[in-house]
Parts: structure tokens; sequence; C-alpha cells
């Protein structure tokens, strides 16, 4: 259906339109019509038409002027001008108020129905356009959730490779450098600082999922979680390393009235704690200080800051670098980790520099710090008096850059032992892979098979066996399959058939196709090559 509105003083002009549309396209069209400037514009703010025919001379308010005005409350209205006035004023106005077309009366029946066509054509893209719009809007709906719960649920858990969470970061548009963690706690009755009933409560709020997460949209920019036992994680992303106190009362003040909302359309009782601000992979810590504050407190809302229940620092320590040089050593990145190492002992020198004993001391925890790291992720026997020399070698130095190469030395043995285990336990899980895939190349064998085989999941599988041999799963089993099948070609005697069985496949037209495009020739070529 298309709604045409006709705008013109004379009678005759609107009924001979309304005859040609009528006979021509019939009921598809809704048709009203108005004879003054003023009346136009008032018929087009309540019937709201897809299409107006504009006379430029009108009583009162010329056309001109009326399509400025319905112009500002109907963007999508398509005008087409019918003039007996063929002033090269008007059309210009016309074109730059987007009419589709500029018609000099009188106008042939042919042109009106021409032009009435091109109009319903750009309707009609317009309504499929926004069908699918709002297709895709209706299935974000469900997929978002979706994808935000398994944000939290890696972060939180700590179960997730980098770049998995980039991916997450690019699929939710997710650019600030910071973030915080919120704590939603509910239950019947908040009694101290625990609440009543946990479980019935988290079935109604179960229930009331979306609800609560379209309120809780409503007050923060966030990603949430999905209903974990009484509790929601909400990741509030930030641009700033810190909230100042007028910001952190406000946010608190906003957490207040979103619980008593909360309270109001579910009736069940909310609180909300908040962790402090840190980057993304420091969402776990900001989690659980959320939840500490709550435990400290038994108001509403809780800010960690509020409460003193973390380590602070002064105001230019290195945070960033300690917590950097930690998770390099954990992630076996032996560079990742001297770079780091670097600069915090720069730091140590340029603030600190005459501080001997304090940099030793602090060169002593890392290093430390960072075997301990080692001896968990390598299984390596800890002996009692293996660092026996540690301390009686740094109080004996008293040049600073021997210090730093000793606590290079120490932190870089320490990561490279992270390195070479996970080198070792990925090689040796490839390599087993490899005797699989040998072993068992002629059967019908997958991916999940062979990680099966080596009792680890599909997903890291098939990354540490990317890594390793620089192809994936099926490059490599067809790689193995197709230099079988060659040396069978070469001098088996074996039929096509009986070669196509061997080497895994039970179609002889996909063996054909696939040697090809492995080979650059097919199998009867390349047998042929090499028999004579």
């Amino acid at each position: 259906m298309y709604k045409i509105m006709l705008a013109d003083d004379e009678g005759i002009v609107i009924d001979s339109l309304r005859f040609i549309i009528e006979k021509e396209f019939g009921d598809a069209c809704q048709i009203e019509s108005a004879k003054t400037g003023r009346n136009v514009i008032e018929l087009a703010e309540h019937f709201r038409p897809d299409i107006a025919f504009m006379d430029i001379q009108m009583p009162g308010i010329n056309g001109i002027e009326a399509m400025k005005e319905i112009r500002r409350n109907n963007s999508n209205t398509i005008f087409i001008v019918m003039s007996a006035y063929d002033k090269f004023d008007y059309a210009k106005e016309a074109i730059n108020l987007g009419v589709l077309e500029y018609l000099n009366k009188p106008v042939e029946k042919s042109k009106i129905i021409d032009v009435l066509k091109r109009a319903m054509s750009m309707i009609d893209k317009d309504r499929e356009k926004r069908s699918e719009e709002l297709i895709i809007r209706e299935r974000m709906e469900t997929v978002v959730p979706i994808i935000e719960n398994g944000l939290i649920y890696n972060l939180l858990f700590q179960e997730y490779f980098e770049e998995d969470i980039e991916n997450f970061k690019t699929l939710l548009e997710l650019q600030a450098d910071y973030c915080y963690m919120g704590a939603l706690v509910f239950g019947e009755n908040q009694e101290g600082n625990h609440m009543t009933n946990v479980i019935g409560t988290s079935v109604r709020v179960q229930d009331h999922y979306h609800e609560v997460r379209e309120i809780v949209k409503g007050y923060f920019p966030c990603i949430i979680g999905s209903v974990m036992a009484n509790k929601i994680a909400v990741l509030i992303p930030s641009e700033k390393a810190s909230l100042d106190y007028n910001e952190r009362i406000k946010l608190i003040d906003k957490a207040r009235e979103l619980v008593r909302k909360l309270r109001k359309r579910t009736d069940v009782s909310f609180r909300m704690g908040f962790g402090s601000i840190g980057k993304l992979r420091d969402s776990m810590k900001s989690y659980n200080e959320a939840l500490r504050a709550l435990i400290q407190t038994d108001g509403s809302v809780a800010h960690v800051d509020d409460i003193p229940i973390i380590c602070e620092y002064e105001e230019n320590y290195p945070v960033e670098t300690e917590h950097e040089i930690f998770e390099e050593t954990k992630k076996g990145n032996v560079d990742g980790q001297h770079t780091a190492v670097n600069r915090y002992f720069d730091w140590m020198i340029e603030n600190y520099g005459d501080c001997d004993y304090d940099i030793k001391l602090k060169v002593l925890e890392f290093v430390l710090r960072a075997e301990t790291i080692s001896y968990n992720a390598t299984g390596r026997t800890y002996r009692f008096r293996s660092r026996q020399d540690y301390l009686p070698t740094i109080m004996g130095m008293t040049d600073m850059e021997m210090l730093r190469g000793w606590f290079i030395d120490k932190m870089g043995q320490a990561v490279r032992e992270v390195a070479n285990n996970m080198e070792m336990q990925s090689g040796g899980i490839i390599n087993q892979a490899k005797a699989y895939i040998q072993a068992n190349f002629q059967k019908e064998i997958s991916l999940d098979d062979v990680s099966r085989a080596v009792d680890i999941s599909p997903y890291y599988f098939s990354k540490i066996f990317k890594e390793e041999t620089g192809e994936n799963f099926i490059e490599y089993l067809t790689s193995i399959r197709m230099e079988k099948a060659k040396e069978l070609l070469s001098g088996s005697g074996l039929s096509m058939k009986e070669i196509c069985a061997q080497v895994g496949y039970a179609d002889p037209n996909y063996f054909s196709r696939t040697f090809k495009k492995n080979v650059g020739l097919t199998p009867t070529e390349y047998k042929e090559s090499k028999n004579g």
C-alpha cells in the first residue's frame, strides 16, 4: 500500500490524477488531496504520505514552502512537482528539496505512471532495507547477550587467549582502554551484609533477566553477564584510569537509583558493589573487589575505594609494568618480560637510585615471585637450598648495572623455563598427533578424532597444531594423503579405486579433484607421467 497525496488548487487536476492512479494501480494506493498550502501541511501531518504530487502556485502558502515544512516532519516523503510555471528558480529550489521529478503541465498520462512507478520502486527498496535492518536488530537482540556473557565468562574465569578477547572487543565495539566491574547481588531481603533466599530469587530473576538487563543498561553503558547463582557481573568501560571523588559519588547515586528501580520492577532486593578501574585483563580482580566491598558494608551500594580493603601504591609507582612482568612470565614471553624488567629497573634507578638496599630487596622479591610462577608452571622439583647464594650475591654488589644484569638473568631463566615447558608440551602433543594421523590417514578421521587421541580440546589442538606445523589440520592430512597417493600411483599396480580407498577417500571423483588441486595433475595424468 502506498499513501499518495495530491496537492493542487485546481479540482480538475486532482480528479484527473486520482483517475489515472486508481485505474493503473487500483487498491495498491490510498489517495488524499488538499487545495491550499496550509491544508496540504495539515494533511501531511496526520496522513504521512509516501508520495506527494505538489503544485507550486497554491493559495496562501506556496508549494515550495509547503514542501519545506512537510520535509521537517517527514523526511521520507517523495515529492513530484507538477506546475504550469516553467521557472528556473522554482525548479532549482525543488531539486534542493530532493524532488524526484519536476513536470510541466499539462502532463501526459504515461509520464505520470512512469514517475509513480519509479517512486514506488524507491519506496519498496527503502522498506525492504528497513525490514532487513529490523531482522538484523532482532537477531542481534538474541546474539549480543550471548557475546557479552562470553566476554564476561572468559575474563572472570581467565579462560581465554588474547585473540579471543580482541574478537569479543571487535564484535561489541569495545574501544575503551580501561574498565571496572560491578557486582549485582540479589535475594529476598537484605539482612546485614548478606541476602536471604538466594536460590528462590535466582529463579525469579532468571525469568526477569531481559528486563533487568535493559534497566541496568539504561543506567550504565555496560556489558552484562548472565545470572550466576544470585549474582550478575557488569563490566563498565572507562576512558579514564581512575574516578575522582565527584565521579565516584555520582556513580554510587546512580546505583542506588538502579537497585530501587530493580526492586520495584521485580519484587527482589538488589545490592551493587563496584571494583577499581584497570585494564580489561584485570576484570577478575575488580569483580572480586566489588564483592568484597559488599561484604564489608551493610549498605545497598558499595565502592571498593570507600572500603579499606585493597593495597594502595605511591602516586608514580609503575603498577602496570609490575603486572606486565609477571603476566609475560606466565605466558612464557621472553622478549616481553625482558623489556618490562628493564623498564622497571630504570624506574627504580631514576626514582630511588641512592636506596641500594630497597632496590636489592625489590629485585630479590621479583626473582622469587618469577621463580614461583616457573615452578608451578613446569612441575620442576623445588629444592630448599637452591637459592642459598642469592642474598649474599646481591648484597655484595656495589654496581647497579651488575645488579641489573643479575636481575635480568634470573628473571630470564624463570620465563625461559616456562617457555621451554610450553614448547615441550605442545611439541609432544603435535608429535603424538602426527603419529596418529600417519597411522590413520586412510580412515575417515576428523579434527575431533585427533584431539581426542591426544586428550586436549579441539579448539586448543587446532591452535597449537597451526602454530607448530604452519598448516591447519585439514591441510596437513591432505598433504599426507597426497604423498601416499603419489607413491601408489608411481608403481603399485593398484587400480584407481583401490588407491582412492587406501588414502582415505570414499568418493573417487572427490579424490581426483583434490589430487588435481594439490598436485596440478589428475591421478591418471600423474600415473602416466611416472610410468612412461
